[in-house]
């Protein structure tokens, strides 16, 4: 489980949390494994478990990282990650994609996807017993648009809001995003 004594030597004794995409699957866990420490929730674009969705990407942003494929691996990430209108503003950058920010070795990335494959918190949901937002993408191709759905099935008395025609991104994209959260961690309706 997630914990430990790093908190308390912080001097945090609880707090809000908010985790996107696999930080959502972590937050999950922290709301889970130490239900004292987390006061509210906020998960966004993220998923209770790999549907098959997440295993088509994952397995396919891996195989591209396998094979050094650094431009196809940035791209393919983009066009699941943005909306229509984002990508358009977007594409006349992907000729210069596979040129910077390559790292030396795909291992850290290969080991955070393998962790994503092997992630389910389905049947420790009814652990979470803290106010939760979720916030997804009808149009996500990373996790699918209907795990924030399914998030919201499994928390009990969860608020759940999908942004339409946006996708993984929607925490980049949505105008109202951080609005949204402040409104739901400050207690206001979202």
């Amino acid at each position: 489980g997630i914990g430990g004594t790093a908190e308390k030597r912080m001097g945090i004794s609880h707090a809000s949390v908010m985790g996107v995409s696999q930080g959502g699957m972590i937050a999950q866990y922290l709301a889970i494994d130490r239900p004292e420490l987390v006061d509210k929730l906020v998960l966004a674009v993220t998923a209770p478990c790999v549907n098959d969705t997440v295993r088509r990407c994952v397995s396919y942003w891996m195989e591209l990282a396998k094979r050094g494929d650094h431009r196809k691996l940035m791209i393919d990430t983009a066009e699941k990650s943005y909306s229509e209108k984002r990508l358009k503003q977007y594409r006349i950058m992907y000729p210069f994609l596979g040129l910077v920010g390559k790292p030396a070795n795909y291992d850290r990335f290969l080991i955070n996807a393998k962790s994503i494959l092997g992630f389910d918190a389905t049947d420790d949901l009814d652990r979470i017993n803290c106010p939760a937002l979720i916030l997804g993408g009808a149009e996500d191709k990373t996790v699918g648009p209907a795990a924030a759905g399914l998030l919201h099935e499994h928390l009990a008395g969860s608020t759940l809001h999908i942004y339409p025609g946006l996708g993984h991104a929607a925490y980049e994209e949505a105008p109202d995003f951080n609005e949204r959260v402040f409104r739901f961690l400050s207690g206001e309706s979202c």
